[in-house]
């Protein structure tokens, strides 16, 4: 069980830096491939938008993920994210050298991530999140679980959730509501 949301959002208010996994973070989990080998990803929008509103906040947003693809470069260019750390074995290492690159403490760090080998970078952070379907280990063992799945709108929500608790959200949802 995860640690009420107080405590999760006393965490998140620290942030500086929030990194995510990929395969069942940013997208579903499904691998997809073509005929040629060709590997195709499909990324919400929604979570999309929610990484551009952390950026514009000054939380740091990088990408670290065990798989390498050329979807996922596609993506990161296309939302502006400069850190992104592909085909890592050890991802609480690549954080920790991102950390010390950026100078700052872990409790300014967060991960997202949804299987048990990012339990340990989970737990170097300051703040960790799962998705809904993540594996129930994992869920056992993070500050935050979204409600919603992987590609479907959980990192939207954990975009969301750390805006509001560094009091950001409100104000850069006002600003569309001005004609």
């Amino acid at each position: 069980m995860s640690q009420p949301a107080n405590f999760s959002a006393e965490h998140a208010s620290r942030l500086r830096l929030m990194a995510f996994d990929v395969d069942g973070v940013l997208t579903n989990g499904d691998l997809y491939f073509t005929p040629n080998g060709d590997e195709i990803k499909v990324f919400s929008s929604l979570d999309g938008h929610g990484l551009k509103m952390l950026q514009e906040a000054g939380v740091i947003v990088a990408i670290i993920t065990g798989r390498k693809s050329a979807m996922v470069e596609r993506r990161a260019e296309n939302l502006g994210i400069r850190h992104l750390y592909q085909g890592v074995h050890d991802k609480r290492a690549v954080m920790r050298e991102l950390r010390t690159s950026l100078d700052l403490a872990s409790e300014h760090t967060g991960y997202m991530g949804d299987d048990v080998v990012d339990l340990p970078i989970l737990r170097a952070c300051g703040f960790s999140a799962t998705v809904a379907d993540g594996h129930e280990f994992v869920r056992e063992h993070v500050d935050y679980i979204a409600t919603k799945g992987g590609g479907r709108g959980a990192v939207r929500e954990v975009c969301d959730f750390i805006l509001s608790a560094q009091g950001k959200l409100e104000p850069m949802l006002r600003q569309y509501l001005q004609t």
